[in-house]
C-alpha cells in the first residue's frame, strides 16, 4: 500500500518566458522556513509547466530561458531533503505551449468544427494567434513520444517518490484531428459517426498512461502516480486504477462549489485505494497570484477532508522569481496545525454507511459527469445528515438499510439482477423519475405504483398528506418531469399531484411564470409499497437545478418512512453542517466528525466561507456496540454520556467549525 504525505501542498509554477530573473530569488532557507511555518510535509515541485519550459538541465525539454542555467528544481528537491518533506514532481502533460507554437499540426481539436490557430513568431518567440490560453496536444501524435521521454529522464534522473500528470483524461484524448480520422478509419469505424472517437478516445488514453506509467518507474519502481483530469469518473474503475492513488481536485471557489468534494469523496473511499482532498489557498482559483481565502475557509475544507479519510492538499503558485509567500504558509498553517494535532483518528478508517445512492454517472449509458441526478441526492443526504456512500456496479450492496436510484436507474441486465437480488434479500429501494422500471416498461419492485406515462403538464404541483418540517400544508411547485402512476393494492401514499390548468404557450399563459393548480388530485405522487417508495417527479434533478425545500422535505420524510427506526446516527445539527461517522478497527473505536459553515455567494458566483459561527447543544444518538468512554480530541475532555439498548446519547455543549468526537469501545 503506497502512503500518502497527509498535508500536502500542490505548486503551480506556470510561468512566461516574457519574464526574466526566474528563480532569481530563491532561497533555500526561505523555502524550508515556508514549509515549516505550514506544517506541511510534502509539496508537488515542478519539472515541466503548461508553458512547456523545463525547470532543471533537461535533455529533452528546453529549459526557461529565464533561468539562465539555473537548476531550479534540484534546488528545491535539496530544500525538501534537508526539511524531511516529501516532494513529488509536477509534469504537464496535456498543455505544453511551446511545443504547440511549434508543432500546431499535433494540436487537439476538440469538435470537427475547430480549426488550427495560426502561430506568430514575436521577439523570437513563437505565440498562438487566437489570444491567450492553453492548447492541448493530442496523445495520438508524436507528442505522445517527446512526453515519454520527459518522463523518462525525470524519473531517471531524479528517482522521484511520487510523479504528477497533469490536464488528461479520456474526454482530453477525444480528438477530431486528420490524424485522429485517419485513425478511427484504420481501426474500421465510422469516421462521420462521433462515438468512433469517444471509442478511440479510450484507447488512446490507455496508451498514453501505460507507456507513461511505465517511463516513471524507470527510476523508482514504487513511484506512486496519479494523472489528473479534474474529476474523478464515477463508476470507472479502469480509470481511477491508471493511478497509484486518487487526488480529488475541488477547489470550492473554483467552480466545484462546497457539495463536490462530499460527493466525490463518498465515491472514492469504495475504491479501495488512498486518495486525498485538493483544494486552494486562492479566493478563486489556480494561478490568481495574491488570492486568498480567509483562514476560516481553509479549515474548514482541510477538516472536510479530515472526516472522510482523505489526507489534505493545498494549491499555490509560485512568483516567477522563485519564493514562497509567507502569508500563504502562515494560512495554510493555521489549517494544518489543527490537522496534525487529530491525524491519528483520521485515517485507516472504514465509512459507516446505511444508505448508497447508486451513481447515474456510474450506471447509466450516455450520463454526464457530475450529474444533476447524483449531485441532488448528495445535496439531500448530505443536508438531512444521513450517513451514505455513492457507490458504481461493482460494489457490495448488502451492507446497506437503503438505496436511493436517483431518477434514470433502471432495473436492466446484469446489475439491475444484483439490485433484484439486494430487495430480495430484504433491502429497500427508494426511486424517482425512471427509476426501477425494467425493460418492459413496469416497474421491477414493489414500491407501491404502476407506471402509466410521463405527464404531459408543466410543472406541475405536489400536494403532501403530512405537515412538511415548517411548512403549513400547501400545494408546492414542481418543475421537473412528472410521471402519471396509479396506486397499487396495499400501498400507502404519502402525497398527490396536481396539474397545471395548462401548460405556458403563446396562445394561451396565465401570469408572469406558470400557470397554477386545478383544485383535483391527478394520482399519487409519492407511495410506498413492501420492496421501498416511489417518488413521481425527476426530484433529485428538481433539488439540483432548484432547490426546493418542499423537495428535500419530501425526500427525507420518504426516507424515514423506509429506514428511520434502522438509521444508525440522529442529530439536531443543522442543515448546513455535515456529519460522518468511521470505524478505526486496529484501535477499537469509533471516530464522529461534526462540521459546521455556511457559505455565501460573492461576486457574480464564488462560494465563500468567512464567519463561523459557534454551534451549541448538539445532540446525537448513535448505535454501536459498548461504548467505554466519549471523548474530543486533540482536547482530551471526556463527554458525558448514555448508553442504553445499543444506543449512546451525548451532546456537544459548543463548537466551532469542527469537532472530533472518539467513542472508544468496550
Amino acid at each position: 500500500m503506497y502512503k500518502l504525505p497527509q498535508r500536502q501542498v500542490h505548486l503551480d509554477f506556470h510561468t512566461s518566458e516574457c519574464i526574466d530573473g526566474i528563480g532569481s530569488m530563491f532561497d533555500k532557507e526561505q523555502f524550508k522556513s515556508c514549509l515549516k511555518k505550514g506544517h506541511v510535509n510534502s509539496i508537488t515541485i515542478f519539472a515541466k509547466c503548461h508553458h512547456g519550459w523545463s525547470y532543471f538541465p533537461s535533455e529533452v525539454t528546453p529549459m526557461h530561458p529565464g533561468l539562465h542555467g539555473f537548476d531550479l528544481l534540484s534546488a528545491m528537491l535539496e530544500a525538501c531533503r534537508e526539511a524531511k518533506v516529501a516532494a513529488p514532481i509536477y509534469i504537464s502533460a496535456g498543455y505544453d505551449e511551446r511545443y504547440f507554437a511549434e508543432h500546431p499540426e499535433h494540436g487537439f481539436l476538440g469538435s470537427r468544427n475547430e480549426r488550427h490557430t495560426e502561430v506568430y513568431e514575436d521577439n523570437g518567440h513563437k505565440y498562438p494567434a487566437d489570444g491567450p490560453r492553453f492548447h492541448t496536444i493530442c496523445m495520438n501524435s508524436p507528442y505522445l513520444d517527446y512526453l515519454e521521454a520527459e518522463v523518462r529522464e525525470v524519473s531517471e534522473k531524479f528517482k522521484p517518490e511520487a510523479i504528477f500528470m497533469d490536464i488528461v483524461a479520456p474526454s482530453r484524448c477525444r480528438c477530431f484531428c486528420g490524424r485522429c480520422r485517419n485513425r478511427v478509419v484504420a481501426l474500421g469505424l465510422d469516421e462521420n459517426d462521433d462515438n468512433s472517437y469517444t471509442k478511440l478516445s479510450e484507447i488512446v488514453y490507455k496508451e498514453y498512461y501505460e507507456r507513461i506509467n511505465a517511463a516513471a518507474r524507470v527510476g523508482n519502481p514504487d513511484v506512486r502516480i496519479f494523472h489528473n483530469g479534474g474529476h474523478i469518473s464515477t463508476g470507472r474503475r479502469d480509470l481511477a486504477h491508471a493511478n497509484t492513488h486518487l487526488e480529488l481536485e475541488s477547489l470550492p471557489t473554483g467552480g466545484w462549489g462546497y457539495d463536490h468534494f462530499p460527493r466525490s469523496v463518498r465515491y472514492a473511499a469504495m475504491l479501495d485505494m488512498e486518495y486525498l482532498g485538493m483544494t486552494g489557498k486562492f479566493h478563486l482559483s489556480w494561478g490568481e497570484f495574491g488570492g486568498f481565502k480567509h483562514p476560516n475557509a481553509l479549515r474548514y475544507e482541510v477538516a472536510l477532508s479530515l472526516a472522510n479519510g482523505a489526507k489534505c492538499s493545498v494549491g499555490d503558485q509560485m512568483h516567477p522569481y522563485g519564493f514562497l509567500d509567507d502569508a500563504t504558509y502562515e494560512l495554510i498553517g493555521q489549517a494544518y496545525a489543527e490537522a496534525e494535532a487529530v491525524e491519528e483518528y483520521c485515517y485507516d478508517i472504514t465509512p459507516v454507511s446505511d444508505i448508497a445512492i447508486v451513481s447515474v454517472e456510474a450506471v447509466t449509458n450516455g450520463a454526464m459527469k457530475n450529474s444533476q441526478q447524483d449531485t441532488g441526492a448528495n445535496r439531500i443526504l448530505l443536508e438531512g445528515k444521513y450517513l451514505y456512500d455513492i457507490v458504481d456496479k461493482e460494489c457490495d450492496l448488502s451492507k446497506y438499510k437503503l438505496l436511493i436510484l436517483p431518477d434514470r436507474v433502471k432495473i436492466s441486465g446484469e446489475y439491475g439482477e444484483k439490485i433484484k437480488s439486494y430487495v430480495k434479500a430484504g433491502g429497500k429501494v427508494l426511486c424517482s423519475g425512471v427509476s426501477g422500471l425494467d425493460d418492459s416498461g413496469e416497474f421491477a419492485f414493489d414500491i407501491g405504483a404502476k407506471f402509466i406515462s410521463e405527464s404531459k403538464f408543466a410543472p406541475t404541483y405536489y400536494n403532501p398528506c403530512y405537515d412538511a418540517e415548517g411548512l403549513t400544508p400547501s400545494n408546492y411547485v414542481v418543475y421537473s418531469k412528472h410521471y402519471d402512476v396509479e396506486k397499487t393494492d396495499g400501498a400507502k401514499v404519502l402525497g398527490y399531484v396536481k396539474n397545471s390548468f395548462f401548460n405556458r404557450t403563446r396562445d394561451h399563459f396565465c401570469s408572469h411564470r406558470h400557470t397554477p393548480f386545478v383544485m383535483e388530485n391527478n394520482g399519487p405522487a409519492i407511495t410506498v409499497g413492501k420492496d421501498g417508495a416511489y417518488i413521481a417527479w425527476d426530484i433529485f434533478t428538481e433539488y439540483t437545478t432548484v432547490g426546493s425545500y418542499a423537495v428535500k422535505e419530501a425526500v427525507i420524510r420518504v426516507i424515514e418512512e423506509l429506514i428511520g427506526d434502522k438509521k444508525t446516527l440522529k442529530t439536531n445539527l443543522p442543515s448546513s453542517g455535515v456529519i460522518t461517522l468511521n470505524k478505526q478497527e486496529e484501535q477499537g473505536r469509533y471516530v464522529l466528525h461534526a462540521l459546521y459553515a455556511a457559505p455565501v455567494v460573492r461576486g457574480a458566483n464564488t462560494q465563500i466561507i468567512e464567519d463561523l459561527v459557534p454551534i451549541y447543544d448538539t445532540e446525537f444518538e448513535i448505535k454501536l456496540p459498548a461504548v467505554k468512554s466519549v471523548k474530543l480530541v486533540p482536547e482530551n475532555k471526556n463527554v458525558d454520556f448514555e448508553y442504553n439498548n445499543g444506543v449512546c446519547k451525548f451532546k456537544l455543549d459548543k463548537f466551532e467549525c469542527k469537532q472530533v468526537v472518539s467513542i472508544e469501545l468496550k
